[in-house]
């Protein structure tokens, strides 16, 4: 996708953090690409790289002063926010997407971020316990919801010396991503339906059966669809995750609710059934709580719940492709396959659930299943393995 940067506007954010050094090599690569890019450093970044070095990089002078009289004389801060198509702020440090979850204005790029109607996005880059840190974690979510979109960070060895989650996303994975989000949006004009997250199962009015599942694939999912252009519906049950700005949700609890919300979406063109529907359900459910000692709860009957992805996969009108997930303990691939036939889907996404990975966890390992054999996406973040399902859907399945 190199034409996709051919003149293309990008402003490169460099804030203070020892990751600068890779915005560098960053800029050269965006550069080098057919972007024009335009650099803005913070105070703090002119610490770790100078202003020549970029200059000599993209051939165009970084800015870096919201004071500067020459700029301001034509309201520079706002032409810029104008002239931007994308904004990439990388490094993001943890100061720096603090601001930005405030509000503020305080220097010439967190300015800049404020004007603009581009897109805007994040490379974090920080220390583990930094990005670990509830405040940052908080900031993340405000930045999620206001439609932010973050790149990282990756896990490794840390300048400081400790090792997790913290070091900045290399610059030939941030150029693809800016790649992709100035390319034609591939799925601009497309219903995209994807459920996500547990069903619950009442018992009585205060007991249920449900699962681990946190539904934190599925909201990537729609995320990642919505960034490729996608009209996406999410119909979750209940979780403890925000709603993706430009996503239109659907609340559900049960299984029944679930199946009845997907029907009525299964005019879509790609349907994901990414939830964790509960196989099975109580016959009847108690209309008062069951006392102990009065009620025998191991003797409950349990009835099998409707397979949503195979009804929708095998309705006469069904969406032009039917994408699930299987989790599984053991044997994950060979009970997948079966899946992938007996419910007559077009692929499915096939995960070993449990060892830090899986239900609940930030990060998974999945591998894509379809008629043509079965990709494996590798272990990441759940954010990272939703962009790579959408790459592979796009490349495998005619949509």
């Amino acid at each position: 996708m190199r034409y996709a940067l051919s003149q293309r506007r990008v402003i490169l954010g460099i804030t203070g953090g020892i990751a600068a050094y890779k915005a560098a090599e960053l800029a050269r690569t965006l550069t080098k690409a057919g972007a024009k890019v335009q650099v803005i450093m913070t105070q703090g970044a002119q610490e770790f790289v100078t202003p020549l070095t970029l200059q000599a990089l993209t051939g165009i002078a970084p800015r870096y002063s919201l004071l500067d009289p020459e700029a301001e004389a034509g309201m520079g801060h706002i032409e810029l926010a104008r002239w931007a198509e994308l904004i990439l702020i990388a490094p993001a440090t943890a100061h720096c997407m603090a601001n930005l979850a405030a509000g503020q204005g305080g220097d010439l790029l967190s300015t800049v971020v404020l004007a603009t109607q581009a897109p805007v996005h994040l490379a974090p880059a920080m220390n583990q316990q930094m990005w670990a840190q509830p405040a940052t974690q908080a900031n993340l979510s405000t930045l999620e919801s206001r439609g932010f979109i973050i790149h990282g960070p990756d896990a490794g060895d840390q300048a400081c010396g400790d090792v997790g989650l913290g070091r900045m996303r290399e610059p030939e994975l941030l150029q693809q991503a800016i790649e992709r989000a100035l390319a034609p949006r591939a799925l601009e004009g497309q219903q995209v339906c994807i459920t996500a997250g547990p069903t619950r199962e009442a018992i009585d009015p205060v007991r249920y059966l449900s699962n681990h599942s946190s539904g934190k694939m599925g909201y990537a999912l729609a995320q990642a669809a919505r960034d490729l252009g996608a009209q996406v519906t999410l119909i979750s049950g209940p979780t403890a995750l925000d709603c993706p700005s430009g996503v239109s949700r659907i609340d559900v609890v049960s299984a029944q609710q679930m199946l009845e919300a997907s029907l009525q979406q299964a005019g879509c063109d790609i349907f994901i059934g990414c939830a964790a529907v509960a196989d099975y359900r109580p016959l009847t459910v108690a209309e008062q709580k069951l006392k102990k000692g009065l009620a025998d709860l191991s003797q409950i009957q349990l009835t099998a719940n409707p397979d949503i992805i195979a009804t929708i996969a095998k309705l006469p009108e069904r969406p032009r492709c039917v994408i699930g997930f299987a989790a599984e303990t053991q044997d994950a691939l060979q009970y997948g396959q079966q899946k992938l036939a007996d419910k007559q889907l077009d692929a499915i996404l096939i995960n070993t659930v449990g060892e830090q990975q899986g239900f609940g966890q930030d990060d998974n390992h999945l591998h894509w299943c379809d008629a043509q054999g079965v990709v494996d996406l590798g272990s990441a973040s759940k954010r990272v393995l939703a962009e790579q399902i959408f790459s592979t859907l796009l490349t495998r399945v005619d949509t």
